[in-house]
């Protein structure tokens, strides 16, 4: 049986390449829609970075994390913008870039 953060890590190593989710996109998938700030505290111990994108989660409004753990918020934005993710304003074009879940 998976623990809540394994559960998440499952569902960001699904986004696919040049896509984003938001936190509480993930928390859904993983099964627990009220998990948004676990799937936050999941991603910021990211136990395999290479294996699991979290760079691909961004919030709501498609803003990347201020806290982002493997490099800050630039390096998140890089390693989006290096998938082909655009950005609006500082925030990712949601309609354009983000992932359906299937």
């Amino acid at each position: 049986m998976q623990n809540s953060f394994e559960k998440i890590y499952e569902v960001v190593k699904r986004i696919p390449y040049g896509k984003v989710a938001t936190y509480g996109q993930v928390a859904l998938l993983a099964g627990n829609p009220r998990w948004s700030r676990v799937v936050g505290y999941a991603l910021h111990v990211n136990p395999d970075p290479d294996s699991i994108p979290c760079f691909r989660v961004v919030n709501r409004l498609g803003e990347p994390s201020s806290a982002f753990a493997f490099g800050g918020k630039n390096m998140q934005i890089l390693l989006l913008e290096g998938e082909g993710v655009q950005f609006i304003d500082g925030r990712v074009d949601m309609a354009h870039f983000q992932w359906n879940g299937e």
